[in-house]
């Protein structure tokens, strides 16, 4: 063979070993290409999660359940189920996440059970909106959220009080409470979220050498560091529950309340709640 006839043939053998690899590449393309959406997806569910603790739990609830009396669970067979229809959205839910996440609602769309913040009653985070959030940010939360679908139970709604709600003057006279009722009503309330499996509020039960919230009630009022009105046990909590920010239990941040029980529960509910509350010594 000539050297020209040796240069066309390695140069012939190169085109086709070269498009062996592009045909081999290409078929697997798919696949790779599948991979990799796979990958981003889960980065958007684990930054959405993060977004999600620092940004939204303090309403919405840690787990996505929604804290009764302030705002609506997410992480709820009934929202992804009903909610567009409720409000006759004709976009996807993805959309819905991203546009109310991003604008904020200025008023509840129901504020006899989920009122909010008050005015707004839930702010805005895109920063096109004046909030504080990239838009990719704010996709990423609606893209953790979705990854609750598949999971999602019913979460049962709390009903509009029946009866005159207690307002916020802790000398008000409550009815006598029942202890066993009082326990429902925490359970309703979700206040164990906060107060009993996680540290978010001060624990309601004996932990160690400190007691429970019944016997640390007795003389909450009477510290010289606190600031608040009650003049017994009886109107510490109440005061605690209805008047979340008259005084703050040192070590733990001020508005991680909801201040809406005041509108929320009956003279009853209150005195149930507090009879609970101080039989936990």
């Amino acid at each position: 063979m000539t050297r020209v006839q040796i240069e066309i043939f390695i140069g012939t053998v190169l085109i086709l070993a070269t498009s062996l690899v592009v045909l081999i590449y290409g078929l697997n393309e798919e696949g790779r290409m599948a991979e990799y959406e796979l990958d981003q997806h889960a980065r958007a569910i684990e930054e959405g999660a993060a977004l999600f603790e620092s940004q939204c739990s303090r309403c919405h609830g840690t787990q996505g359940m929604g804290i009764p009396g302030l705002c609506p669970p997410l992480n709820d067979r009934n929202f992804f189920d009903q909610r567009l229809q409720d409000i006759n959205w004709s976009g996807t839910m993805e959309d819905y996440i991203v546009a109310t996440a991003s604008s904020g609602r200025l008023m509840s769309t129901r504020p006899q059970v989920f009122p909010g913040e008050g005015t707004p009653a839930m702010p805005s985070f895109s920063q096109s909106f004046g909030g504080p959030l990239r838009e990719d940010q704010v996709r990423n939360i609606a893209t953790f959220i979705l990854n609750w679908e598949p999971t999602a139970i019913m979460v049962e709604v709390p009903e509009v009080p029946i009866g005159e709600t207690v307002g916020t003057d802790i000398t008000k006279q409550l009815p006598e409470g029942d202890v066993a009722r009082g326990e429902t009503v925490a359970n309703r309330l979700v206040c164990t979220a906060c107060h009993v499996s996680a540290p978010t509020g001060p624990a309601w039960l004996a932990t160690g050498t400190e007691p429970g919230i019944g016997t640390r009630a007795e003389t909450r009022y009477t510290q010289a560091d606190y600031q608040g009105n009650a003049q017994s046990p009886e109107q510490y909590l109440f005061e605690s529950i209805v008047q979340t920010t008259a005084y703050v239990v040192p070590g733990y941040a001020e508005n991680l309340m909801p201040p809406t029980y005041g509108t929320q529960l009956t003279d009853q509910d209150l005195a149930d709640l507090i009879a609970y509350l101080l039989s936990l010594k």
